[in-house]
This record gives structure tokens, C-alpha cells and sequence, in this order.
């Protein structure tokens, strides 16, 4: 059975100053979040890597390059989404080859598929594939919510899918999915406030963005309550929670990866900027990333 862990970390792409991907910044990048922040698994060209602005050579190259560099000492889950079925199909096929050990796929999002539609956007992926799939439900960037009987279904039918990424607050939901989920099914969640309130009810562990600074110490909360100790869970939650907050929620709201890659190049892990339509941070909103790490 795959396990990718309790803490994956969703990784950002290293660019340059123009803004073409930094290749030689690429192994400090990846020795840093497992040796440092202490990640078991890389989502490699995720959303926060960046996905939908990488071409399918660079993303081919970022994760043949991140399984070399990780030399067996973390999984890499490959970021393979596309709202195109075939062309998904083709980047987990293109993962495959490059050595991944699971794939990423998120619900297809913008065109919106009824759930018959989504099962069957899933079921092709994973009948053209031997890897471990991680689904990925979040309904706010998507526009569907892949709801609990169409998660199941899939589970039940594909022992290849493993894992569901649920990037929401609906407790409720997740309570019901992992009451459902037959054992081979790991609940993750995609909201790194939300880690504890999951785990409560029963998620396995985070796909996390803050784990690109304080990957240890959610790793230690995760462990910690699984290992029994829910007060030490909770002292350590509320340790991180402002600056889970805002890494999301800084000034204006700044999507993500913009704070997380100000966070680490004011770290000294040079990651650079960002392709456009995203934004770096302006000044104001980075002195409130620099406050808040000063704060940690």
C-alpha cells in the first residue's frame, strides 16, 4: 500500500530573474524541504509550483529532476491536472516515465462536469496508469465539488487511487469520507489551517504550502496527534495558525505561491518571482510576511 506520508509539501518552482526555471537553485530547494522542513512527499508543478504556467517539457523536466535529486529520501507526487481528460492522461503517462511515485490530479475545473463526469474523468486516468493517484477536491478554484459518493466510488473501483487532497472547511464532508473511505483511501487535507480540525475527524495528514517555513513543526503537530498527545496538537496549532492565516490572507488577499515565495527568498532560498497573471507581493504586504516570520 502507498503511503506518502503525514506532511507532503506542495513545492514551489524556482525561477530566475527571467523568470525561466532555475535549475541549479533546484537542488537547495528540494534538500531544504526534506532535510530541513522535514517533508516526506513533494507535489511536484501543483498549483502552488505553478502548473498552469509551465509548458509539459518543463513540467516533464521539474519532476525527472526532483525524483533524481530526492535520491529516494522523500516520494514525489507529480502535478498532472489538466481540464482536458486526454491531456491529463498524458501527463501521468509522461510522470510515469520520469520516475514519479504518485500523481496529483484535480477535479477539472472551469468547463464544470456533472459527478458522472468527473468519475469518469478520474476512471480514465486511472485505468491508463499503474501509479498511486491523489485526487484533489477544491471547489473554489474549480468550480465542482467532488462530492463523497463520487470519492468513494472511485476508491472502491481503482485500488490506484490512494489519496484525496480536500481543500475545503466542510467538516461534515470529511467526516463522511473518511467514515466511507475503504483502507486503502488516505484523507489529506489542502488547507493548512484546517490540519488539525481534519485530523480530528480522521484525515491522515496535510499537503501543505507553510511547510516551505515551518515543515517540522507541522510535522510534529501531525505526529503528535496521531501519536496520541492532542494537547501538544493544539499548543503547536496555535502556534502556526497566524501565520497559516497569513500566508493566505495577507493584505489584499495575495494568492498563493506569491507569499510563500517572498517567505523563502527572504529566508535565503532563492526562488524568484512569478509568471504572470501572478504577482509578486508589493512592499507592504511583504514587510507583513517579513512580521510575521519574525514572529515564529
Amino acid at each position: 500500500m502507498t503511503d506518502f506520508g503525514r506532511l507532503v509539501t506542495a513545492m514551489v518552482t524556482p525561477f530566475d530573474e527571467r523568470l525561466e526555471v532555475n535549475w541549479e537553485q533546484l537542488p537547495a530547494l528540494v534538500d531544504y524541504l526534506i532535510d530541513v522542513q522535514k517533508s516526506e512527499s513533494l507535489v511536484v508543478c501543483g498549483t502552488t509550483g505553478e502548473s498552469p504556467t509551465l509548458t509539459d517539457e518543463e513540467r516533464k523536466r521539474m519532476v525527472e529532476s526532483v525524483v533524481r535529486l530526492a535520491k529516494g529520501r522523500a516520494k514525489v507526487i507529480a502535478g498532472a491536472s489538466n481540464n482536458d481528460t486526454l491531456h491529463s492522461v498524458q501527463l501521468t503517462l509522461e510522470a510515469e516515465a520520469a520516475g514519479a511515485d504518485g500523481v496529483l490530479i484535480v477535479a477539472p475545473y472551469y468547463n464544470r462536469p456533472s459527478q458522472a463526469g468527473i468519475y469518469e474523468h478520474y476512471k480514465a486516468i486511472a485505468k491508463a496508469t499503474k501509479l498511486p493517484i491523489m485526487m484533489y477536491n477544491i471547489p473554489s478554484r474549480c468550480g465542482i465539488d467532488v462530492e463523497v459518493d463520487t470519492t468513494i466510488r472511485l476508491a472502491n473501483e481503482f485500488e490506484n487511487i490512494v489519496a484525496s487532497k480536500e481543500a475545503h472547511g466542510d467538516l461534515d464532508h470529511i467526516t463522511s469520507l473518511v467514515a466511507k473511505a475503504p483502507s486503502h483511501l488516505k484523507i489529506y487535507c489542502g488547507d493548512d489551517s484546517l490540519t488539525l480540525p481534519y485530523l480530528s475527524v480522521g484525515a491522515h495528514g496535510v499537503v501543505s504550502v507553510a511547510s516551505h517555513v515551518v515543515g517540522s513543526q507541522i510535522r510534529s503537530m501531525v505526529n503528535a496527534y496521531a501519536e496520541g498527545d492532542p494537547v501538544k496538537a493544539r499548543r503547536l496549532h496555535h502556534e502556526l495558525f497566524p501565520l497559516f492565516r497569513g500566508m493566505f490572507f495577507c493584505p489584499n488577499r495575495v494568492p498563493n505561491p506569491a507569499p510563500v515565495k517572498h517567505a523563502l527568498n527572504l529566508k535565503g532560498i532563492q526562488v524568484g518571482g512569478l509568471r504572470l497573471p501572478m504577482l509578486a507581493v508589493n512592499e507592504a504586504e511583504g514587510q507583513f510576511i517579513e512580521e510575521l516570520l519574525s514572529h515564529l
